[in-house]
């Protein structure tokens, strides 16, 4: 009986429940008007096709690999088949292309080779490790004893041909090693791989780049593109200035470019391209010099990235305070891209300046590493150090925004400190001639004590003993002021050599030789100077508050580490430089002409084109020959090349 009435139960519970589902399923289904059919007909529609599209994103979603293979794909065969068809209309056109192709899909392939079988290469090399583990106590003095003997036999043979300047300048290298050991902070504990393959991977640079025709031509190519490249900054200056712009050429034509570049090396480092390189030189520095890790990818980052992102590692790791010194040497040294391209607008050297950016890294290192030895294990990895933090930009656009908005401190600064140094010096000289007057001496000023005070400096780098005072100016500027205003007085120097005027004025020295302005570039090319004492310890500070007082123990230290490195970077430019003489074109414009002599030789016709160029003329008769020179060598000068750019027939026929 219990059992029938709990199924009676059951089944009345069944029957009010599917009663209360038969009234709500009555009430969903209530009568609807015209309207809500129409609108579920629509809602229908819709759900077809969204339906549809779900079908789709789930087909991409499962095959996501395959179709971006076949895009990747796609595109890569349309951009090889463009570079074919350039080398097959024009191959000596199309070769920078082709070069910087096969070199890109080089490195992918190596990436792609590396990351998969790191292992298995790991394990094919091991043999070869050990061996070199276990004999490496005699086989370390057998290399390099033979480098020593290789570099000495070497400049023996170089110094006889090219005369004893090299060798001063290899002399200044030792002089500058041997001093950086003797203050050195811990002497007894200096680790000397890093120091020697620092200069070495210096000499190396220098000697592919200054000594074979492929290196030389590759460099002077590059700095032709970065001129021209920087060219396009005009039309944004044309456009805010007016067409009129030039005529205040370092406010309104030089700065832009840092704008200009800022922004494109904004571009490059959302898209991950700078990153890549930098770990690229970082672990080429790490595995050559045995630097740590962090210090490799901090020094190979200076010659690309801003004062900001080359200072930020030690905001999220723990360093020791070699490390810490060697960021602040480096921060000194090696001058950023945006600043390079704003000195070739001074019409410094383009190969030279760019040439002596790259071989700032290995040379700070040596420097540091030489002047603040490692006495602490490092805490960091190479895998920790080789994460980059990719920027805050969420896009392309907002990466070059950021990039343009981010160099107006840049834009500023130079600005304000150029006006205020170069009065600073118009003070500092008046004052100085002032008190010289006092002792019958007015032309004592600034210039005048730096020559004395750096030229044996310069002159240790190889420079002429005549030119010696000249550079020594140049780097009293670069010292106590900035490299701004050093360079803007070498690229005058420059200039006047160029337009071939006397050597000497007065007894005043206008200008100086090729191999000295060399010199003289690479010299000048960092930051060690006393302005950037501060922003270095400013901008380090911010960053690790905590590490206030090591960085200020260190900051002057640093300072002479950087000026050290630069002139180290200037002996090697010395050592490897093998410029012309150079060409007086009074002189030889004087005798072909007045003598037997053949008058179409090289050096006459490259005269005679400076002087068409640089000639003024405002009508018949009044004809301005440039660079000092005579109405004759112009007339004989334009009998020889017939220009069209000149009518002859004006050059006055009495004289």
């Amino acid at each position: 009986n219990n059992s029938i009435r709990s199924r009676a139960v059951q089944s009345g519970a069944h029957v009010n429940t599917t009663q209360g589902e038969d009234h709500v399923t009555i009430e969903r289904d209530s009568p609807r008007n015209k309207d809500d059919v129409e609108d579920d007909q629509e809602m229908h529609e819709k759900g077809c096709l969204e339906r549809k599209y779900d079908i789709v994103c789930d087909f991409c979603r499962k095959h996501k690999t395959i179709l971006r293979y076949i895009i990747w794909g796609i595109l890569l065969a349309g951009y090889l088949a463009m570079v074919i068809a350039a080398c097959v209309l024009n191959f000596q056109r199309a070769l920078p292309l082709f070069v910087i192709t096969v070199t890109a899909i080089f490195f992918v392939i190596w990436d792609h080779l590396t990351a998969r079988y790191e292992p298995r290469i790991d394990e094919l090399l091991s043999p070869g490790r050990r061996f070199l583990d276990s004999h490496w106590f005699w086989l370390k003095w057998v290399i390099w004893s033979s480098l020593i003997l290789a570099t000495i036999f070497w400049l023996i043979l170089d110094t006889a041909k090219r005369g004893q300047q090299n060798l001063v300048s290899f002399g200044g290298l030792i002089m500058y090693l041997v001093l950086l050991f003797l203050f050195s902070k811990h002497p007894t504990r200096v680790y000397w791989r890093p120091v020697f393959w620092g200069i070495g991977l210096q000499f190396l640079l220098g000697l592919l780049i200054l000594r074979t025709n492929p290196g030389f031509i590759a460099f002077d190519w590059l700095g032709r593109q970065v001129q021209t490249f920087l060219e396009y900054s005009d039309a944004g200056a044309s456009f805010v200035f007016g067409e009129k712009y030039k005529d205040h050429f370092f406010a309104f034509k030089v700065l832009p470019i840092v704008v200009f570049f800022s922004t494109v090396m904004s571009m490059l480092y959302h898209v991950g391209l700078m990153q890549w390189v930098i770990r690229k030189i970082g672990w080429v520095m790490l595995v050559t010099m045995g630097s740590s890790p962090i210090e490799s990818v901090v020094a190979s980052g200076n010659v690309f990235v801003g004062q900001k992102k080359k200072l930020k590692n030690i905001k999220n790791y723990y360093i020791n305070k070699s490390d810490l010194y060697s960021k602040s040497d480096f921060g000194f040294v090696c001058p950023t891209k945006d600043v390079v391209c704003l000195h070739l607008k001074l019409q410094v050297p383009s190969s030279h300046l760019l040439t002596a950016s790259v071989m700032s890294a290995p040379a700070s290192l040596a420097a540091a590493k030489l002047f603040w030895p490692e006495t602490e294990k490092p805490k960091i990895t190479l895998k920790n150090a080789m994460k980059m933090e990719s920027g805050d930009s969420r896009n392309l656009l907002e990466a070059a925004t950021q990039g343009a908005s981010s160099s107006i401190v840049l834009v500023a600064n130079i600005a304000v400190n150029l006006i205020a140094f170069l009065a600073l010096l118009s003070f500092v000289n008046s004052a100085l001639s002032w008190f010289g007057n006092m002792f019958d001496y007015p032309q004592l000023s600034f210039e005048l004590m730096c020559s004395y005070i750096f030229m044996p400096l310069s002159f240790m780098m190889g420079v002429d003993w005549q030119d010696s005072f000249l550079v020594a100016k140049l780097i009293g500027y670069k010292t106590f002021f900035n490299e701004f205003v050093a360079y803007e007085h070498l690229s005058k120097l420059i200039n006047l050599r160029k337009e071939a005027g006397p050597k000497f004025v007065d007894g005043v020295q206008q200008y100086m030789s090729i191999r000295s302005e060399i010199i003289a570039t690479y010299a000048l090319c960092g930051f060690a100077n006393i302005g950037s004492l501060g922003i270095v310890i400013g901008g380090l500070t911010s960053l690790a508050p905590s590490r206030k007082r090591d960085i200020a123990s260190g900051a002057v230290r640093a300072l002479i580490a950087g000026s050290a490195a630069c002139f180290m970077t200037a002996c090697i430019a010395g050592i490897l430089s093998s410029t012309p003489m150079d060409i007086n074109c009074h002189h030889i414009l004087e005798i072909p002409f007045n003598s037997s002599l053949p008058r179409n030789t090289t050096n006459v016709m490259s005269c005679c084109r400076s002087l068409l160029s640089s000639t003024v003329v405002k009508g018949p008769g009044e004809v301005i020959p440039g660079g000092n020179y005579s109405l004759y060598s112009l007339k004989d000068c334009c009998k020889l090349l017939n220009p069209s750019t000149l009518n002859c027939s004006w050059i006055p026929t009495t004289f």
